[in-house]
């Protein structure tokens, strides 16, 4: 029977600072130490990994949202370097490393092991096709430690939802960077000072308000116009709809029991960034 939507979205609320510890120092400076370049060559060998060696093509389509060019700064050149077998390893023990550090007492607890029990039933569970990386990471092993186990369910959640929100995009004619320019638009900022792409060209970026603008969805102040506004609302309600089936095969009381073992460890690991 399927969840109602609120909890599908409360459950990428809590997984979302779990799951993205592996962007925080301690994995970065794990992967330093490998002899990666920067923050950015360390992301793309971790995240990447489970595609195999693929070449920045593809790492490019499956990743959607980088601009034209940033994917191929960093693959094949990390695979010089390291495996992907090696990055796997990496990013799994740095993840959980840095996991552990943040909730501190909370690592040990049995609301912990419950927690990661209950989402690794779920994330083994959804359906793979069109989900080409959760079906990387799908094939790799669960690790048995608890919080390591609860880090990789989080991940393989996230990215389910992740490869979902990208076939919502593309359904709705949304590119990579004209979904930073809604996320942008959507919190009141202007494209160029948002965090993702900030970097690029203004031409590059002028170009790509002006391309939603002529689609009616944004306004001459650069807002949203009530159809970019329904626009974005479609994308992240099909989104939800598209995550529910990795919780299908939870009950109502075990989606629940997993929502209260989650918040206290979401809110610790959370704490830290804010």
């Amino acid at each position: 029977m399927p969840h109602p939507q609120a909890k599908i979205h409360r459950m990428f609320e809590l997984l979302e600072p779990i799951a993205t510890v592996t962007f925080s120092e301690v994995p970065n400076e794990a992967f330093l130490a490998l002899g990666m370049r920067d923050y950015w060559d360390g992301y793309f060998a971790g995240r990447a990994a489970p595609l195999g060696p693929a070449p920045a093509e593809v790492v490019h389509a499956v990743f959607y949202n980088f601009a034209d060019g940033e994917v191929a700064r960093h693959i094949p050149w990390v695979w010089g370097k390291i495996t992907p077998q090696e990055a796997i390893a990496v990013r799994e023990r740095s993840s959980a490393a840095a996991l552990r550090q943040r909730i501190g007492e909370l690592a040990d607890s049995s609301g912990l092991v419950g927690a990661a029990d209950l989402a690794t039933r779920a994330a083994v569970s959804a359906p793979t096709e069109g989900r080409a990386l959760y079906a990387g990471l799908r094939a790799l092993d669960v690790p048995e430690e608890p919080v390591a186990r609860l880090w990789h369910a989080a991940t393989l959640l996230r990215e389910h939802r992740g490869d979902g929100h990208n076939a919502a995009l593309v359904a709705h004619g949304i590119g990579g960077t004209e979904s930073h320019v809604l996320m942008a638009v959507s919190l009141g900022m202007r494209a160029e000072d948002f965090g993702r792409i900030h970097h690029l060209p203004k031409a590059q970026l002028a170009a790509v308000v002006d391309g939603l603008r002529g689609r009616g969805l944004v306004d001459a102040a650069g807002g949203f116009t009530q159809s970019g506004r329904e626009t974005k609302q479609r994308i992240e309600a099909l989104t939800d709809e598209l995550a529910a089936p990795a919780y299908d095969v939870l009950s109502a009381d075990e989606l629940d029991e997993l929502i209260a073992g989650l918040e206290p460890i979401a809110a610790a690991a959370q704490a830290v960034d804010d």
